[in-house]
């Protein structure tokens, strides 16, 4: 059954840590709690309705993914992007995470899979004419996190989560840039849903390339943003 909130999706078995992680990860892959930005356990609390103890213990994976950087009991801060090079390099290393994800389970999906990226889509659409880049992000980050979840392994989210958290803030800031109309964005998943309602490997994957050509003319962007 499709979850009244395709966004924060989760399995019964997930545990409070790992759903408060995946909040604070997603208000920093967003942009709503900044790069740089240091956090504090009592306002974190006080932000997701829970006690200390969940939020310690969230901010011990984040830091671990390379979300966060600092030293524990010392502060941690939100940390720095890489540089376009090395984002580039990442981000072809989450093409193939992505690539192996569809081949996992392209011939395994159900209508509920399908009505749950429908619903995704649905809100980027929204945000999309508001034009609402955040809110864009966070729908572009559930609707292929939920593709990675799919796959059904415990170890392939985590590497897929890393990867996102260093190339997301790159991808977010240069979208207004590479994109008169946001909703070209949501279209492009609209073709990935497509591709995979009909069972088209060959299609879903070469959608995955959008994103590599997204980061080489979001460089481009930021260069030409630059040399003004």
């Amino acid at each position: 059954m499709a979850s009244d909130d395709p966004i924060h999706d989760h399995p019964i078995a997930f545990s409070l840590r790992e759903q408060i992680a995946d909040r604070i990860r997603t208000d920093v892959l967003t942009g709503r709690i900044p790069e740089g930005e240091r956090l504090h356990e009592v306002k974190l609390g006080e932000r997701y309705g829970v006690s200390r103890t969940p939020i310690r213990e969230a901010l011990q994976q984040l830091l671990h993914e390379g979300l966060l950087e600092g030293r524990p009991n010392a502060g941690l801060k939100v940390a720095a992007q890489p540089s376009a090079e090395v984002c580039e390099l990442i981000v072809r290393v989450r093409h193939l995470v992505e690539e192996f994800a569809i081949r996992a389970v392209i011939d395994h999906l159900t209508e509920s899979d399908f009505a749950r990226w429908s619903g995704i889509l649905d809100g980027m659409r929204v945000a999309c004419v508001a034009r609402d880049f955040p809110v864009i992000a966070e729908h572009d980050i559930a609707f292929h996190r939920t593709l990675v979840r799919r796959a059904g392994s415990r170890e392939l989210e985590p590497i897929w989560t890393s990867l996102v958290s260093r190339t997301s803030a790159f991808l977010r800031d240069t979208y207004p840039r590479i994109y008169r109309q946001p909703l070209d964005i949501q279209k492009r998943r609209a073709r990935m849903l497509d591709a995979l309602r009909s069972r088209d490997l060959e299609a879903a994957v070469g959608l995955l390339g959008d994103r590599i050509d997204d980061h080489r003319r979001g460089t481009a962007a930021q260069k030409s943003t630059r040399a003004v």
